[in-house]
């Protein structure tokens, strides 16, 4: 992840924290580390322990009233180019009858996940 994307990501989870006071449903909201450099056995390691190339940045894993869950592949305006496994895990998710979508930003992320849970 570049740093911009993830000065962006810091923002959404930090607004996740203040809301989820309001809406506790927020604290469902996690991050899995995929993306980074590793050497070639730590990356062996946590592929055979499921780590997968391309899987969306956040999660929020609550249900509304269409979806099971909610997965969002950040990016910026420096990383507007999804990879090939990007697409395909937002298509794969989309048809297991989740919300996967990508979003420009903290501001967009923000929106949808306010969106996706009714928050005026």
């Amino acid at each position: 992840m570049k740093s911009s994307e993830a000065m962006h990501q810091k923002t959404i989870i930090e607004w996740c924290k203040w809301q989820k006071v309001k809406y506790p449903e927020l604290d469902m909201i996690i991050h899995i580390a995929n993306e980074g450099k590793r050497n070639p056995r730590t990356g062996a390691e946590l592929k055979r322990m499921g780590l997968r190339k391309g899987f969306p940045d956040l999660q929020l894993l609550v249900p509304n009233k269409q979806y099971s869950a909610l997965f969002i592949e950040l990016k910026t305006d420096k990383t507007k180019r999804l990879s090939k496994e990007q697409k395909e895990w937002l298509e794969k998710l989309n048809s297991f009858g989740y919300k996967a979508v990508r979003c420009n930003g903290a501001d967009e992320a923000i929106e949808v996940i306010k969106e996706y849970l009714g928050i005026k």
